[in-house]
């Protein structure tokens, strides 16, 4: 007879069935799903935590970074602490202003506006970054001068209106440009800059140039200091009347030195018999429209233009070839010469009607004299202003100090080998 198989039972043990076994699954399933889902809860709680902490922490250091870029010190410039929002303003007008005033020059001068300014050479040893950051400190220096001497001297100044002008500038400007006040502000002086925050340098600005105008008035010359000016640059200031026909030669871009020679001897024979026969008693514009090329001929056929009278031309503005020769003292009316200009392979006749100073250039005197004058003693409160670079942001003052490091250098060991060589001289 078959034997069940049926389990042991120990004394107290309950019997477990099928259902029993099913229901404690479900228990233990159940308990492991709260354990699990306070688990979770926990974590998520934490990393919730770390986010948050995490935003903060980056809001944090995005007003910190914008606070000490407002009001932390960049620079400084003898004893004012310089901002980089104040910084960037001096650069990016410093930028604007070079860009400005070479426009179309600037590729040439090898900048690309459209690529990172420190890496583009500007010298051996600097960038054009180096360069503009170098220029900013010098701007900013002189206004720092200038706004603190006028203080000092007890200068007033009412901004209001000057200011009111260069802020409406400015919209005007934004509006040419089809972009808002605020994006202009910004492209102009920089990220962090605004009409509010920006306002106190552009009345430090303005303030300065007043003070700087102040001073040239100050400095103006007496009328014995322009006369005494004009006596030691008389060149400079005197103006002269002359007529002038130019003979130039045909040649071929690969031209022999022979076919040159040969050129210049015609143009000479030529250019001497236009001189003999003014002196002959010709008319001189006559004589051009006879030995004016065919395309020329119009410029002299019009009697009213006088197209070979130059008049009031002071002496940067004459050709270099007949210059000397208008500018001596010995010349008088009538005066007529051929003068050779090898070099453009040209051959001037040139007659001489007078040479006289104009009076008209006493103010322009008067502006160098007071102008040099200004700018010696802003020069002189310059020197008191150190620049303190603690961070090294400025690699120019790097350069410059390594270059005049350099020069010293070169300087004593030129003053060494003439005190060697003097004291050889000597025992010699």
């Amino acid at each position: 007879m078959a034997k069940k198989n049926t389990p042991e039972v120990n004394a107290g043990q309950k019997v477990q069935t099928k259902y029993d076994r099913k229901m404690e699954a479900r228990r233990i399933k159940e308990e492991k799903d709260k354990r699990d889902d306070k688990i979770f809860k926990i974590v998520s709680s934490v990393i919730g935590i770390a986010i948050v902490l995490g935003i903060v922490a980056g809001v944090a250091f995005s007003v910190i970074t914008k606070q000490t870029a407002l009001k932390g010190t960049y620079i400084q410039v003898g004893e004012r602490k310089v901002s980089e929002l104040e910084f960037d303003y001096y650069y990016n007008s410093s930028v604007n202003n070079y860009l400005t005033t070479y426009g179309s020059l600037i590729s040439y001068m090898g900048l690309d506006t459209t690529k990172d300014f420190s890496e583009q050479a500007y010298t051996d040893e600097m960038s054009w970054k180096d360069m503009f950051d170098q220029m900013a400190v010098q701007q900013m220096t002189q206004i720092f001068a200038l706004s603190d001497d006028a203080k000092a001297n007890g200068f007033t100044y009412d901004d209001s209106e000057d200011y009111a002008e260069r802020v409406e500038s400015i919209k005007t400007a934004a509006e040419n440009a089809g972009v808002s006040v605020s994006e202009y502000y910004k492209s102009a002086f920089g990220e962090l800059a605004t009409e509010k925050n920006v306002a106190p340098f552009m009345k430090e600005n303005l303030l300065a140039v007043a003070y700087y105008n102040e001073l040239l008035e100050v400095n103006a010359p007496s009328d014995e200091e322009i006369d005494a000016y004009y006596q030691e640059n008389k060149q400079s200031y005197d103006k002269v009347d002359f007529r002038s026909f130019v003979f130039t030669a045909d040649l071929a871009e690969d031209a022999s030195e022979e076919d040159i020679n040969k050129a210049m001897e015609e143009l000479e024979k030529q250019a001497d018999a236009f001189m003999e026969a003014r002196k002959a008693g010709e008319d001189f514009e006559e004589l051009c429209i006879k030995y004016a090329p065919e395309e020329s001929k119009a410029n002299y056929e019009d009697a009213d233009s006088e197209f070979s009278l130059s008049e009031g031309i002071y002496y940067s503005g004459v050709p270099y070839t007949i210059s000397e020769w208008l500018y001596d003292d010995a010349r008088k009316e009538g005066d007529i010469t051929v003068l050779a200009d090898e070099t453009n392979h040209r051959v001037y006749v040139a007659e001489f009607i007078s040479k006289y100073y104009d009076e008209a250039d006493d103010a322009s005197i008067s502006s160098v004299i007071s102008s040099d004058k200004v700018t010696d003693y802003i020069a002189g409160l310059v020197e008191k202003y150190e620049i303190t670079d603690t961070k090294n942001r400025l690699k120019y003052l790097t350069v410059n100090t390594e270059s005049e490091t350099e020069e010293n250098t070169t300087e004593e060991t030129a003053d060494e080998a003439v005190g060697e060589e003097s004291t050889e001289s000597a025992a010699e």
